[in-house]
């Protein structure tokens, strides 16, 4: 194991407890008519402090683009939990306008990423695996705004403040982080794919006729 692997599963596991402490300590509350400001520092600084390492690391930027994609795809399988959302949107826990996109979006990619691991997490499918991963970061996305944006959209509507105490506080404040960079490198991965040529017979069926 490399010293980037040791140190990256060292950061990931410093982070995970750190969320978890925090969520205890209920610092990532807010009231219902409240923007989820914690929430949303915590979402966006590890991405950014990825961003920034990978840009400025040599070594780090080595050692991500090294990894098994395969892998990397079947990380999003975790997703399936949105499962969870689906169920607190029906009992009225969770606003529907959040919990049901976001839900079903989380189902989807999960469901499709071993599909994705095993047949197109190679060059010769590299454009539909770029398709899938930029469908799995517009997933998350959209999860985050409607979460965000669902009290504003619906004031008197069921409020999203179950998201910012445990155990649902670790989804946006470590799960979603966590899965976007996965997609990240991912993508970055895939555009250093080399590009498929046409097989000798390819290139007599598309060359003009004589």
């Amino acid at each position: 194991m490399t010293k980037y692997a040791k140190l990256t599963i060292g950061l990931v596991a410093a982070w995970f407890v750190f969320s978890l402490a925090a969520s205890a300590l209920h610092l990532y509350r807010n009231g219902p008519n409240q923007p989820p400001i914690a929430v949303g520092l915590a979402v966006s600084l590890p991405i950014v402090a990825f961003l920034v390492w990978f840009a400025a690391s040599p070594g780090f930027r080595q050692f991500t683009l090294s990894t098994d994609p395969r892998l990397l795809t079947l990380v999003q399988c975790w997703r399936i939990a949105g499962f969870v959302f689906v169920v607190l949107g029906a009992y009225g826990l969770l606003p529907p306008l959040f919990a049901w996109p976001a839900g079903f979006g989380d189902i989807f990619i999960a469901l499709t990423a071993p599909f994705v691991a095993l047949l197109l997490a190679t060059p010769a499918h590299r454009g539909s695996f770029l398709v899938w991963q930029v469908l799995g970061i517009a997933d998350l996305v959209n999860a985050v705004a409607l979460g965000t944006l669902a009290s504003v959209i619906d004031p008197h509507g069921i409020p999203t403040s179950a998201m910012t105490v445990l155990p649902l506080s670790m989804i946006p404040t470590f799960g979603v982080p966590l899965l976007l960079i996965v997609h990240i490198v991912s993508i970055a991965q895939a555009r250093r794919w080399p590009a498929q040529r046409l097989s000798p017979v390819g290139e007599q069926l598309h060359s003009p006729a004589v």
